[in-house]
């Protein structure tokens, strides 16, 4: 009796994997679009029209001049003496809103340094600028 044996080669079934593949394919590119982990949350400003409230706060004026002269209200006031006078104007405001009127030729620093007091003094600071078109 004569055996022979047969040599069988081993098969992996890939048939469902191009399917598997599809899915995962799939699901990775609907999740992709609904992550974006390089976008920025930006507060956004609204465009609707607004009355003013009764009780509207007067902003309080701060202007920095090229050579670095503070003025507060149009009243010059040295850099050491801006935050004990910004403190005694804004004292019992809730919020208080100080527009930084600041020269373009001053340095980012000089910039920080003004704002640094907004921050210590809990004020909201807003930096004035005009429109590119205007002279």
């Amino acid at each position: 009796m004569a055996l022979r044996k047969r040599h069988r080669d081993a098969e992996v079934s890939t048939d469902s994997l191009n399917d598997i593949m599809f899915f995962l394919l799939l699901f990775f590119l609907i999740l992709s679009t609904m992550i974006s982990p390089n976008a920025m949350k930006v507060n956004l400003a609204s465009s609707s029209k607004t009355k003013a409230p009764v009780e509207a706060k007067k902003p309080l004026h701060l202007a920095v001049t090229k050579d670095r002269r503070f003025f507060l209200e149009n009243q010059e006031i040295e850099f050491s003496n801006l935050e004990p006078a910004i403190a005694a104007v804004t004292a019992g405001q809730v919020d208080p809103l100080v527009i930084l009127n600041i020269d373009k030729d001053l340095s980012w620093q000089d910039a920080v340094d003004v704002m640094q007091i907004g921050d210590r003094l809990k004020c909201k600071m807003v930096v004035s600028t005009k429109a590119a078109n205007a002279k």
